[in-house]
């Protein structure tokens, strides 16, 4: 029962990231938005992670299965990828590139800023 209850709760903020998918303007996933409302309902701790833990960690755990229909859905359409290949290929380097500096750059900046800070309260319990 506690499971189900668990499922509930993931199932409704999915729902609702739907709902307000179908009514944005954005083109954004129902899905995406229903986990950024989720994460926004367990950080007010309006919805406790001891509500959703146990169904989210089985989720986590077992992701590989999620990608299955994605991938027959790849092999189903290898007709049309296969004549823009390379323009996926391009696409992905470029992508991986960005994002790999992008996140190098905001590591960069938490670390100067908590290293900042580190400096900062050494500094002044010397001076005391």
């Amino acid at each position: 029962m506690r499971q189900l209850k668990q499922l509930f709760w993931i199932f409704l903020f999915s729902f609702i990231g739907e709902l307000l998918s179908l009514i944005s303007p954005f083109p954004v996933p129902g899905s995406v938005i229903g986990m950024v409302l989720l994460f926004i309902a367990l950080h007010f701790k309006w919805v406790k992670l001891v509500q959703v833990e146990e169904v989210g960690n089985w989720l986590t755990d077992n992701m590989a299965i999620f990608f299955v229909p994605a991938g027959v859905g790849l092999m189903t359409n290898f007709g049309i990828l296969g004549d823009i290949w390379w323009q996926l290929l391009v696409t992905i380097f470029i992508t991986t590139t960005l994002m790999i500096a992008f996140v190098a750059y905001i590591v960069q900046r938490i670390k100067r800023r908590t290293d900042d800070k580190l400096q900062n309260t050494s500094v002044s319990k010397e001076a005391v």
